[in-house]
């Protein structure tokens, strides 16, 4: 039999930030999540090193179209999908299961599953996986013309206290989470999450500010998945109230120094891996997934899964692990590949 991990038809899918400037009233992270030419180019050149041959697939239409036409083998994907539905980033994956063509990183539901907060929260808490206090407020049917006195009453219905923090539900790297999320009086709440509500045209999630050690975690594989490593994020200006916000994101060289390994107790390490992989299985992630966590007191607190996490070759958070802890770009996308093949079975 054809050894076919080698010298395979390998698509790419993903989402190409646009070159033409927003529409007037869109958010101006509405695009955050896409990629660059440089991040296409860097997958694609590592898959061509393996041997593979690379189409460029793209999404949407003409991806479709490519995929009927000339079928790949395998597709590499990390398309993020277009929109505000929860489902976006799950519809490359339930196309390429419709045509019997099997791919990097995990299925419809998990993807669709992940990029919503609260249901992730629910399903991570059941596996024992300790989670901030937290509620959703949904959209009204009609925009808001109120005063946003109702507001401050229900952070006392929900035992909680300020400071909260304020995040669109489905929405990944971090859009909508400004510094400006996290509430410290209850007259900024109402305001806050009308502002996103109509911004993002979805849900709220409300959930208590975890002051501490922000820390992100990186995850390859499959029966048994591996935690390639963790990283601290340090801001350069010490803070008890520090947001790992888009502001800070767009800015990281200035504003934070990253950490890995970080320099925590060997218990609070040995915690976060236990609860990292333990959210890993219990959300279906395959291949690949990035997680985020808070540390307060030492108890690590699950924040969110990534399981299409950024493949930026310089600045996104699993190339840097990657490269602290000497597996490199390549290297990455080598595994991830390698543990999907094995996963389906190709030989």
């Amino acid at each position: 039999m054809k050894d076919r991990s080698i010298g395979m038809r390998i698509g790419i899918a993903f989402d190409l930030k646009p070159a033409e400037p927003l529409l007037a009233g869109a958010p101006d992270d509405l695009h955050e999540e896409f990629d660059s030419p440089a991040t296409i180019r860097a997958i694609a050149d590592a898959l061509r090193a393996l041997g593979h041959t690379v189409a460029e697939l793209g999404s949407g239409k003409p991806m479709i179209e490519a995929l009927l036409a000339n079928p790949p083998e395998f597709v590499f994907n990390f398309s993020e999908g277009t929109g505000v539905s929860r489902n976006r980033e799950a519809r490359v994956p339930a196309l390429l299961e419709m045509l019997g063509i099997p791919y990097t990183g995990s299925d419809p539901l998990t993807l669709a599953l992940s990029l919503d907060k609260d249901f992730t929260r629910r399903i991570v808490a059941d596996a024992g996986v300790t989670i901030p206090k937290g509620f959703v407020l949904q959209p009204p049917k009609r925009p808001y013309d109120g005063e946003f006195a109702e507001f401050p009453p229900l952070l006392a219905e929900s035992g909680l206290t300020l400071p909260v923090i304020l995040k669109p539900t489905c929405e990944g790297s971090s859009k909508g989470i400004r510094d400006r999320c996290l509430i410290e009086t209850a007259e900024a709440f109402g305001p806050m999450v009308v502002e996103l509500w109509e911004a993002y045209r979805q849900p709220v999630l409300v959930e208590e500010f975890i002051a501490g050690d922000e820390v992100t975690l990186g995850i390859l594989g499959n029966d048994p998945p591996e935690v390639l490593g963790m990283m601290r994020v340090v801001p350069k200006t010490a803070t008890d109230r520090f947001v790992y916000s888009l502001e800070v994101k767009r800015n990281y060289e200035a504003m934070v120094e990253y950490e890995c390994p970080p320099k925590l107790p060997g218990g609070v390490l040995r915690d976060l891996e236990q609860s990292a992989l333990a959210a890993y299985e219990a959300v279906g992630c395959r291949d690949v997934a990035r997680l985020d966590y808070r540390i307060r007191d030492g108890v690590p607190y699950f924040i969110e899964v990534n399981p299409l996490p950024g493949l930026n070759p310089v600045s996104s958070d699993l190339v840097l692990i990657g490269n602290a802890v000497g597996v490199p770009h390549a290297a990455i996308v080598k595994r991830i590949l390698e543990a999907a093949m094995m996963r389906v079975g190709v030989e």
